[in-house]
């Protein structure tokens, strides 16, 4: 089976990584979905096994044992995994994204020589906890998990939730506030490791997609943290979070690229191949007509997610978090989710009756679908952050 990758406009250098990542996932990624899906297993060699192929810390530099390659890379790599495994993939992007690569763009030279050679290695899986049981959308302003200075550690309290890895976690990034009486500006980030005082994890939680990939609630009571572990420096958490989360909307819109495009090239060999009324029902307009509008809603979205991601390229420390590449990195997650339940559900239309069964592939692409419109801020914020920019410039 060949790639199924667009003729977008890629350098042979960014097309050969994607090859070499299509062809690793076909292989070492994509018979572990049955069983991810099936039993929402985790598979214990999968982060050992990414770090020794050279697929985690992308974006590292050899010092620390990553690849030393820009965004984009590492996101024609996530849109390989989300081809084959979307799931696998989905363990490795908050690993890769959320907590590698937030430590590397905001950490000190001795946070990034403590924990990125172990993070790039996979020896620690890695995740970030911003979410709170009530604080979703409005993470920031209602973030009660509070962080105050004792001697030399900082004394964390509070919950995270929805966290993914949280339950497999090695080393997190955790926003608490420092000043509360600052608002969003009184946040800070640190860096939890699982065996600190006061850090559990409450409950591992049951999702109906992206099984496999684990996702908690994570309890801080009293956790003791070295102060030496706080990023960016005190109160200035926002500016990691909000630089954070346009790289992760970007960057997510990889994977669901992948994912989108196995849906497609499935449904092309399915309607091929079934037969009804004593022909392929590639024969019939209907089905072609649902074939043409996938292949259009992709390669649009396509071309904006590229756009996105390579725009974050050049993202400065600290940099987003306002203007055009925050209405852009929203523009294109919202533009991919929408596209991608579109495109998963023709897909099970046309599969028919075997599309409704649970362990069709179909099926489980599907599933997973729906968090693309609400994970990294949902569809609404998204619009809510495109239509603010558009009209700031305005003023």
């Amino acid at each position: 089976m060949t790639t199924s990758l667009s003729q977008f406009e890629l350098s042979p250098e960014q097309r050969e990584i994607y090859e070499q990542a299509f062809r690793f996932a076909r292989a070492e990624l994509a018979p572990l979905l049955p069983r991810m899906d099936d039993e929402d297993w985790y598979p214990e060699t999968l982060m050992p096994m990414l770090g020794a192929a050279g697929y985690l810390g992308i974006t590292a530099p050899p010092e620390y044992g990553g690849s030393g390659m820009d965004l984009f890379s590492a996101g024609m790599v996530g849109e390989a995994f989300g081809y084959w495994n979307a799931n696998a993939g989905f363990i490795w992007g908050p690993h890769e994204n959320l907590c590698l690569n937030n430590i590397l763009r905001n950490g000190t030279d001795e946070q990034k020589r403590r924990y990125l050679p172990k993070l790039c290695s996979g020896e620690w899986v890695g995740a970030l906890a911003l979410t709170e049981p009530g604080a979703g959308s409005d993470a920031l302003g209602s973030m009660r998990t509070a962080a105050r200075r004792d001697g030399d550690h900082y004394v964390l309290n509070g919950r995270k939730m929805f966290i993914s890895n949280g339950p497999v976690a090695d080393v997190v990034l955790v926003y608490a506030k420092t000043e509360p009486t600052l608002g969003a500006k009184g946040i800070s980030a640190f860096i939890v490791e699982k065996g600190f005082p006061g850090f559990s994890v409450a409950q591992k939680l049951n999702k109906m997609g992206w099984r496999g990939a684990p996702t908690g609630e994570l309890v801080f009571d009293e956790c003791r943290v070295p102060a030496r572990n706080l990023v960016g420096g005190e109160n200035r958490g926002v500016a990691v979070v909000m630089s954070g989360l346009d790289i992760e909307r970007a960057f997510l819109a990889l994977s669901c690229i992948g994912s989108a495009q196995r849906c497609l090239d499935l449904s092309l060999e399915y309607a091929s191949t079934r037969q009804q009324f004593g022909k392929p029902i590639e024969s019939f307009q209907l089905v072609q007509a649902m074939l043409a509008d996938m292949f259009v809603e992709l390669e649009a979205a396509r071309a904006l997610a590229y756009r996105a991601l390579m725009a974050c390229n050049d993202l400065e420390r600290g940099g987003g978090g306002r203007g055009d590449i925050h209405k852009l990195c929203a523009a294109s997650i919202l533009k991919v989710a929408e596209m991608l339940l579109s495109v998963t559900d023709k897909a099970v239309q046309i599969h028919g009756g075997s599309g409704f069964i649970w362990e069709t592939e179909v099926n489980r692409h599907y599933r997973n679908a729906k968090l693309a419109t609400i994970g990294g801020g949902t569809s609404e914020v998204r619009r809510l952050i495109i239509a603010e920019e558009l009209l700031r410039a305005t003023h």
